[in-house]
């Protein structure tokens, strides 16, 4: 005698449950704590924070409640403003190719490119970076001319690369 297959009573497969599951879990966190809601211990003595000022050009890292380097920057010019908040570092390149075409604007266009950058600290996965800019040093503290990302001289990129962890805050304010 031949039987014919039985459709499962249940509504939803097996693997729509559990990608379901996995994905409130990646969004609410374990238990309500992300890896972000952690602190980290720092020898320095406490956590690095920035402050990028798009209206002053300043660019102010602290070391717990103590202010320890304030530097000139750029930040978006018209158009490319830096977008304000608070992000956290999310890496860091010591080397990267920038390069317009990932978010849309061809290299070869007026205003496309494709650099070298060095010290890149990741603040966002759309591509905003605090990153040395020695093409607009003369710029720093005075106008915004990037496409968004905050500029630094070489010297004061490392500094803040050197300084700076994973998980750290910078806040961005007009």
């Amino acid at each position: 005698m031949r039987t014919t297959p039985q459709r499962s009573s249940f509504r939803y497969p097996v693997r729509v449950i559990v990608a379901a599951i996995v994905m409130m879990v990646l969004h609410m966190g374990f238990g309500g704590v992300t890896a972000s809601a952690v602190p980290m211990a720092r020898s320095q003595g406490g956590a690095v924070s920035a402050v990028a000022n798009v209206s002053t050009h300043q660019f102010t890292v602290s070391i717990g409640d103590q202010v320890v380097r304030t530097m000139p920057a750029s930040m978006g010019k018209p158009g490319h403003e830096t977008p304000l908040g608070t992000f956290d570092v999310l890496e860091k390149d010591r080397y990267l190719v920038m390069d317009s075409s990932t978010y849309g604007v061809p290299v070869d266009s007026p205003e496309g490119y494709r650099i070298d950058t060095e010290f890149a600290v990741r603040l966002t996965w759309g591509g905003i970076y605090v990153h040395s800019a020695p093409w607009s040093v003369d710029s720093q503290g005075y106008e915004n001319v990037s496409h968004g990302c905050i500029n630094l001289s070489p010297e004061n990129a490392q500094w803040f690369y050197e300084n700076v962890q994973v998980g750290d805050t910078v806040v961005i304010v007009d």
